[in-house]
């Protein structure tokens, strides 16, 4: 295998939501993004109570990281509506998909960094 060669966004997505299920967790795609390279937002639940927004970003020692992004939870469903909306406008590429698992930020770190 190539030095350079990676997992395919819609791989990583399709694992992660293996995981959490086999785990007794949800998982649901609710954006299907670009199957080879669309960026990863994970939203994370416990027991349907949100808990953030994540994106999988590059780090430094050149692998990934998940960085909280968009509204808190405490802002409410409509900011997190609207942040959504506005990066699918600016990347219709984009994947969101939602955990309902404890420490969902963990699981998706573990499997998608």
């Amino acid at each position: 295998m190539a030095a350079d060669a990676r997992l395919t966004s819609a791989m990583l997505v399709g694992a992660l939501r293996r995981r959490v299920a086999a785990e007794g967790g949800f998982a649901t795609i609710l954006v299907k993004g670009d199957e080879i390279s669309g960026v990863i937002l994970v939203q994370t639940m416990d027991r349907g109570v949100e808990s953030g927004l994540f994106e999988r970003v590059p780090n430094l020692q050149g692998s990934y990281a998940l960085m909280r992004c968009g509204p808190t939870p405490e802002e409410g469903p409509e900011a997190l509506n609207l942040y959504i909306a506005r990066r699918r406008r600016s990347d219709p590429d984009l994947w969101i998909i939602e955990l309902d698992i404890p420490e969902a930020e963990r699981f998706a770190a573990e499997t998608i960094c």
